[in-house]
């Protein structure tokens, strides 16, 4: 079943401002949050809207887990436990816990903003409260499309934008050093590509490294005592340093585009299960090119043949990325691509694609 796009906004403030509530309960975060540490891709998302609806013209009220009241970027930001809480709002935006709908009585419209697969949705606990509100359904990729049985519910896509840091056309180094970096859940194909690239890749770029962004992975390196599904991969990381393999701790925006913009090509192994690809999302505005497997969203998030490449096997995948490590022209065509392709996805223009379908 397709999904049914969003329409243009009217491109100013639009014609009749709304009161509109955001709620999400995981961990303590506000709108400051994700220039000054790093931050999950949906939580980024969540603290990202708030404030390009304000600026929008919207009076907008955000329920979660920061320690005390504040207005960031006019926005209202209250602790969900003990703030104070809307008697009634235009829209109800739930982020990611359907139980969340139930969070203000009077809401003029409710929408689940769902970021994991679509058969989630599907499970016992949560299919009840589903036919009670039936809210918007809320997605950000096609790839959540599987498995979801929406059963008279509508759905919208709104693909994430990207923060500002992103999308700045800072200057490239030319070429850039060989480095690929890989920022996938170390669960998610971390250790198929590193069989990759001990075997395949690096035997053929002796001076290229693999850096993987994983706070789980540094603090291991660091001297931290590895989980019991984490012992392995962190032993196989370890052991393919002598060929390039590094642990880099995630930064803040700033930083993290600053990473993606010194490195040469993004891997990203994708995995069924993981439908957002936000962190691909943000290498390709930074200019990063990006060899992908035909997994989850990864294959949304570029332009196959010209931001980079979506490998069918293997043996594609080391030499297209082979290819992207050692061809200077290619690397700087895809990312000129890549830069292009997200070119003006920026928050402001999410809320105004949002407005089309909360009015």
């Amino acid at each position: 079943m397709p999904l049914p796009p969003l329409g243009k906004g009217t491109g100013g403030t639009y014609n009749r401002p709304m009161h509109i509530t955001l709620v999400d309960e995981s961990v303590p975060f506000d709108g400051y949050s994700p220039a000054a540490r790093p931050l999950g891709g949906a939580e980024k998302a969540f603290a990202s809207l708030p404030g390009a609806l304000a600026r929008r013209g919207h009076e907008v009220v955000v329920l979660n887990r920061c320690p005390w009241g504040m207005t960031i970027e006019g926005a209202r930001w209250e602790p969900l436990d003990g703030g104070r809480k809307p008697f009634a709002t235009d829209v109800l935006i739930a982020f990611r816990k359907p139980s969340l709908l139930q969070t203000i009585r009077q809401a003029g419209k409710r929408v689940l903003w769902h970021t994991g697969p679509g058969r989630h949705l599907a499970r016992p606990a949560i299919r009840p409260l589903l036919d009670e509100h039936t809210p918007l359904v809320l997605l950000v990729s096609a790839a959540q499309m599987a498995g979801l049985e929406a059963k008279g519910l509508a759905t919208a896509l709104l693909p994430p934008a990207i923060r500002s840091d992103y999308l700045t056309m800072s200057p490239r180094p030319s070429p850039p050093p060989p480095i690929a970096l890989v920022t996938t859940h170390p669960a998610h194909g971390l250790d198929w590509l590193l069989n990759l690239w001990v075997e395949r890749i690096h035997p053929h770029a002796p001076s290229a490294e693999l850096h993987i962004l994983s706070a789980s992975l540094a603090k291991i390196e660091d001297g931290a005592a590895p989980e019991p599904e984490m012992a392995v991969i962190a032993a196989k990381v370890q052991a393919a340093h002598a060929q390039g393999v590094m642990v880099r701790r995630p930064q803040g925006d700033l930083a993290m585009a600053e990473t993606y913009r010194h490195a040469r090509l993004h891997l990203y192994p994708g995995h069924e299960d993981d439908v957002t690809a936000f962190t691909l999302m943000e290498s390709q505005a930074s200019g990063l090119p990006a060899v992908v497997r035909p997994l989850g969203a990864a294959p949304e998030r570029i332009a196959d043949g010209l931001s980079g490449r979506v490998a069918p096997d293997d043996e594609a995948f080391a030499n297209l990325a082979l290819m992207a490590l050692c061809d200077d022209q290619v690397q700087a065509a895809e990312s000129a691509e890549a830069q292009a392709l997200y070119r003006g996805r920026d928050w402001h223009a999410a809320a105004e694609r949002l407005e089309a379908v909360l009015q």
